[in-house]
Formats: C-alpha cells, structure tokens, sequence
C-alpha cells in the first residue's frame, strides 16, 4: 500500500526546486520565496487531512480497467515518444515485427502502415481485444514480456513501448528480446524516464471497487537499460530523452481530485514545479540491433 499525501509531494518539489538554487539554478529572491512557501504549505490547513491509502496494482488487473480509456486524447505521453519512435521505425525496411507490450495496438497500427507483417502480445485481454478491433491486419497473442508466445528469431522488429517500467528486472525481458530478434534485427523501446517516475509519473487509475489505485512501476536508472542490453548481445545504436512540451497552466489554490495528483499539485506551486522540472526528460527511447 502507498501512502500519497499532497504536503508531501508539494514539499518535495520545494525541495528540489531548492537544490538546484543551490548549485547556481536560483537567486536569493529565488531561495527566500521557496522557503516562504514552504512555510505557508505547511500552515495551511486544507491541506492538512489529504492524505490517501493507495493500493499498487500488476498491469492485468490495471490494464483491464484504463483499457477503455486508454487512447483517450488526455493521454499525453504518445505525443512524446511518437517521433523519436516513428523516425527510427522510418529508416528500417519492412518485414516481421513484434509489438510487445502492444495495449490497445497504436504501434502495431503504425508498424502495419510501413509494410511489416505484425503480431501483437500483451499480458491484458481488455487491451487485446481493443488492439485486435483497431488493427485487424495484424495478429494478437496473449503472453508475457518474460516468456513471448513467438519463435526464437521471428522477429526482424520489436517495438516496446511505455511498458518496461512495469518490469522489476531488465535482464529477462531484454535477453527475451534477443531470443526473438533474427542477427541484424533491431529493438525500439519507449519508455517513463526514471527522472519523471521519481516525481510521481506513475499511472493511476480507479480499481473495480473505485478504490484508488497505482499501477506497479520501477525507476530503472538509464545504465540499467543498457546494461541489461549489452549482456543480452545487443548492439546500441540510439538514445534519445525527449522532453515533455513546457507547461503552459498558471497557478491553483487547490490540490484537485486524486486522478488528477500529481499535476493539479504543481500546479498549485508553479515556480518551484517549474525549477524542480526544468529540463528534465519525460520519456527515454532506445534503438539496438541485435
């Protein structure tokens, strides 16, 4: 069970906007409004009962239920991984791709516009029957990132994307995708950086009892992803960390619903948010070969 308060968070964000001041990203007037405010956060009663027992769920049971509003347009991290991905896939010749981890099938949709023959694999039946609905000329299978319903070098693609922070331990999965790749084939994986799930992009949702829920997430440094790589014989050939768009919401008095934590909480201390995150990746994309 995790234990979410907004004081928390707003407290922990003052705190990293302050440790950048203190390496030169901040002046006096900076410092001494960061402590003001934290000593208003802390004298503010509305704040103070907030706090919220939430459960951490696998991606079955939490993939079944955002599976319906996953593609929603309030989804904003597709916006950010999608060119960096669509640039890689565009200088690769057609030929048997895997999605692994697909969801509701946005990259099988993109791999099957560029010529690949397609199968899918998520561990979600609601996402695979959404997937199987959106893309009929690809192939759906239900399976694990650990042990892929596919033959040893299938695949001349893997596409996977948004899924390994879900993961606890790279090596598996990556030497999984090596298993798959044929010599010479290449893997395109998106994901969280680990700089964005320290401060709180962690996917939320409603459980089937309406009780607040997280869905299971691991900050894996960026040296992980590449040692996992490497000991799976994979070749680096690409890393990128696009950055999110710049915030263009002003300031807010309330911390706002749950579903809405932790962006309605910045919100709420909008300096400091935008010290504490400026620059700071929202996803990493990786490109190996095999």
């Amino acid at each position: 069970m995790i234990y979410e308060h907004p004081l928390a968070y707003l407290l922990g964000i003052e705190g990293a906007a302050l440790l950048r001041a203190f390496t030169g990203e901040g002046d006096r007037r900076f410092v001494e409004e960061r402590l003001a405010e934290v000593r208003r956060l802390l004298d503010d009663e509305s704040l103070a009962d907030l706090g919220t027992e939430v459960r951490r769920v696998g991606t079955v049971e939490g993939y079944g239920v955002w599976a319906g509003t996953y593609d929603d347009p309030g989804n904003a991290a597709f916006d950010i991984d999608r060119p960096v991905v669509a640039e890689i896939l565009g200088g690769l010749a057609p030929g048997e791709a895997l999605d692994a981890a697909c969801g509701t099938g946005r990259y099988a949709r993109d791999l099957v516009g560029r010529g690949h023959r397609v199968i899918g694999v998520d561990s979600s039946p609601d996402m695979l029957d959404r997937a199987r609905a959106s893309v009929p000329e690809a192939e759906f299978r239900l399976g694990d990132l650990h042990r892929l319903p596919v033959d040893g070098g299938a695949a001349d693609v893997i596409v996977c994307a948004l899924a390994l922070t879900h993961v606890a331990d790279l090596g598996p999965v990556m030497a999984e995708f090596a298993r798959v790749l044929r010599p010479g084939g290449h893997l395109v994986i998106s994901d969280v950086h680990p700089e964005a799930v320290a401060r709180g992009s962690v996917p939320s949702v409603r459980d089937t009892d309406g009780r607040p829920a997280r869905l299971a997430t691991h900050r894996h440094p960026i040296g992980d992803y590449l040692r996992a790589a490497l000991a799976a014989g994979l070749r680096l050939r690409r890393c990128e960390e696009p950055r999110p768009p710049a915030a263009s919401h002003g300031a807010s008095g309330e911390a706002g619903p749950w579903e809405l934590w932790p962006w309605s909480l910045a919100r709420m201390i909008p300096e400091a948010a935008g010290a504490a995150n400026a620059g700071v990746p929202a996803m990493v994309v990786w490109h190996f070969q095999a």
